[in-house]
């Protein structure tokens, strides 16, 4: 049978939403395709929900803080877990179910809906749910999953993913979490704050790929709140009986040690959802990594055929997504250009507490290009409102070319950090150079303050040399 064809197929409907039904309201006869709860990734299991319950985390932590402000909270501090998760999951599941609503209720013209697992029998042809159909342009949002590693042991036990923990009915007494990365530190916090007591299992310590003096700063934090484990797991039991978990791991001197706990989360990274699309009856490739392999064009192997996001992993973030999206409808759609894309300057933050944000280069990349440059870098606790806040931690670092003055770099960690970094990001993308902190009047007293007083800072040791 003739497979039905399409002007454009989109497979996935969390960035790739932002193609398909727009196409379709355009005039396009267009398809989407989704396996699993309309949204996507951020949706149903990522951005979306992990912040619905780090935010309540943010305002335990800040009721344990109160005695800093002679606030003294008398009652017993005490958390409706049940409850708080039940809202956030169906308030998740309530928007996903809207989104596929509307998308089955046959009122967006043009765009015809499949509920299914989309796999290429060749070139530019999909079967789906039995049935084969086409376009001479398709895109490919499939977005990515958690990642397990091939612990011993672990797939015996109910251990969670992040999945599984933003699912949880129950708030742990002890939870133990393999993973020091984004993930792993945000989950960590969320669960620690609302009274679990936390367990990291990590082979290099938290957030590794950030510079020295980041990382320092966060695990003096972290480390005064939850317990770090460093070294090699070797094996993962489950207790059926006491319900327990027991990980054994060699430490850094070699020791053989073990932890014990109520639950198991797993956050050691994530997989593209490229596996089951049958991209080997097609001449699209992927990368050692299980990535698909793009262009400067987002285009894959086969001419006519993109691919965004997660499955594609230039960046693994949801605006670089979303981004990535916005650049191939104005391409596939509006016919508005043929140029490659050009990302800007790309920010990213961890919302734990404190919070780490930046943007640019950091200090290790600049050194490994041997680049010349110069560090601003002020603290919290040195500007009025960090004092108002009685700030125990925190700085902003900028990052200036030490011939240009130019910014090359940010990173922010501490209170509203991922707030902060966008007046930074504004800059590096405007190319700024120093001088260009001072044009303009900052708020007095706010927390940009102290993005004014590290550029303050650089300008000092520039004046010195």
């Amino acid at each position: 049978m003739k497979p039905k064809s399409y002007d454009i197929i989109v497979i996935g409907s969390g960035a790739g939403a932002k193609i398909a039904r727009p196409a379709a309201q355009k005039g396009l006869k267009s398809a989407i395709i989704e396996k699993d709860k309309l949204g996507g990734t951020c949706l149903n299991r990522g951005c979306i929900p992990s912040k619905m319950l780090i935010h309540p985390a943010d305002v335990a932590q800040e009721i344990k803080n109160a005695k800093k402000f002679n606030i003294n909270v008398d009652t017993k501090f005490s958390v409706q877990f049940s409850k708080l998760t039940k809202r956030i999951n169906e308030e998740v599941s309530n928007t996903s179910q809207g989104i596929r609503e509307k998308y089955e209720s046959g009122k967006i013209k043009n765009l015809d809906f499949y509920h299914g697992e989309a796999k290429f029998v060749e070139d530019k042809v999909i079967e789906i749910n039995g049935k084969t159909i086409t376009a001479e342009k398709i895109v490919i949002a499939t977005g990515a999953s958690p990642m397990v590693p091939p612990i011993p042991g672990l797939k015996e036990t109910p251990y969670w993913t992040s999945t599984d923990a933003l699912q949880a009915s129950h708030l742990p007494e002890r939870l133990t979490i393999i993973g020091g990365g984004y993930i792993g530190v945000e989950l960590g916090h969320a669960f620690g704050s609302l009274g679990s007591k936390i367990n990291f299992m990590t082979i290099d310590g938290f957030v590794e790929r950030l510079d020295q003096d980041i990382r320092e700063e966060f695990t003096n934090v972290f480390e005064n709140r939850y317990k770090l484990h460093q070294g090699k797991t070797t094996k993962v039991e489950y207790n059926k009986e006491q319900k327990e978990f027991k990980l054994s791991y060699e430490d850094t001197q070699g020791k053989k040690r073990t932890i014990k706990s109520d639950k198991l989360l797993v956050a050691t990274g994530v997989k593209p959802n490229n596996d089951m699309l049958g991209l080997e009856n097609t001449s699209i490739r992927l990368n050692d990594k299980g990535f698909i392999r793009v262009n400067k064009h987002l285009e894959t192997g086969c001419p006519g055929i993109y691919a965004l996001g997660d499955c594609v992993g230039n960046y693994m973030f949801r605006h670089s997504a979303n981004f990535e999206a916005e650049y191939l409808f104005d391409k596939l759609v509006e016919n508005t250009h043929s140029k490659p894309i050009n990302y800007p300057p790309m920010p990213w933050a961890i919302f734990t507490n404190p919070q780490v944000a930046g943007i640019g280069a950091s200090e290790s990349e600049l050194q490994e290009k041997g680049v010349e440059y110069i560090v601003g870098k002020n603290s919290y606790s040195k500007s009025a409102m960090g004092e108002a806040l009685r700030s125990e931690h925190g700085f902003v670092k900028l990052l200036f070319d030490k011939k240009t003055k130019k910014l090359l770099g940010a990173t922010i960690i501490g209170e509203q950090a991922s707030v902060m970094i966008h007046m930074c990001s504004i800059l590096l993308t405007k190319k700024a150079k120093l001088e260009d902190f001072f044009s303009f009047i900052y708020i007095h007293p706010a927390l940009p303050e102290i993005v004014r007083n590290a550029a303050r800072n650089a300008k000092t040791k520039f004046e010195s040399f």
